[in-house]
């Protein structure tokens, strides 16, 4: 056998060698390179899935609006006037009314004007208003309200002097709150408060009793 018919497989081998090593590698590169992109987009989705669940529960917890309360602290006649066994007509009847919103969001609330009208045997004989203001959050705001009654309304009322000579009489207020919770820009909800009462006011130790009871929509 001839010198150049030994050397020929001999270079052979080692090409398919040096091909299988350098196919070996690139597939382990691949390989590595697609453990890394799995584990990569692994880790992402089990990220969202948190910020998902975090979201979820701040959204129906922290961050729910929760409904503010507006509640009638104390109500006080500071002035009715009487002549002859009814209300003099020529001179309004004062009640001042303490009322207070109470903000349990963890942000502020908002409120426009707020109007409490007074009815009598369904008819309106007075009203008071009070400018918008803001309830910080997890706080109670207290406002004082100016209410002024008509007397002259009142006594139109058939009604009113057989009351007035029981003793005691009874007018229903309700007071409207709108307003706005913002949270952090992303939530935003308008918020409408109604406050009914029932005012009972003795005629003979001038002590005002009243009953209130609320409701609010989105």
């Amino acid at each position: 056998m001839g010198k150049g018919d030994q050397v020929t497989p001999i270079i052979a081998g080692a090409v398919h060698r040096a091909r299988s090593d350098e196919d070996e590698a690139l597939s382990g590169q691949f390989k590595l390179r697609q453990r890394k992109y799995l584990t990569c987009c692994g880790c992402a989705a089990a990220l969202l899935l948190i910020l998902a669940v975090v979201s979820l529960v701040l959204a129906f917890t922290v961050f729910r609006v929760k409904n503010p309360i507006v509640g009638m602290n104390q109500l006080t006649v500071t002035r009715l006037e009487m002549a002859n066994g009814t209300l003099r007509k020529d001179v309004n009847v004062t009640l001042l009314a303490d009322v207070s919103i109470k903000n349990p969001n963890v942000a502020a609330f908002r409120f426009g004007n707020t109007t409490t009208t007074i009815y009598y045997g369904g008819s309106e004989v007075g009203e008071g208003r009070t400018p918008g203001g803001k309830a910080p959050a997890r706080r109670t705001l207290r406002l004082n309200m100016t209410l002024e009654v008509v007397p002259a309304k009142l006594v139109a009322v058939p009604t009113i002097l057989k009351e007035i000579g029981t003793g005691a009489l009874t007018v229903e207020s309700r007071t409207r709150v709108e307003g706005r919770v913002k949270i952090m820009n992303m939530i935003r909800k308008k918020v409408v408060v109604m406050l009914n009462c029932t005012i009972t006011y003795n005629v003979t130790s001038q002590g005002v009793h009243e009953a209130c009871w609320r409701h609010v929509s989105f």
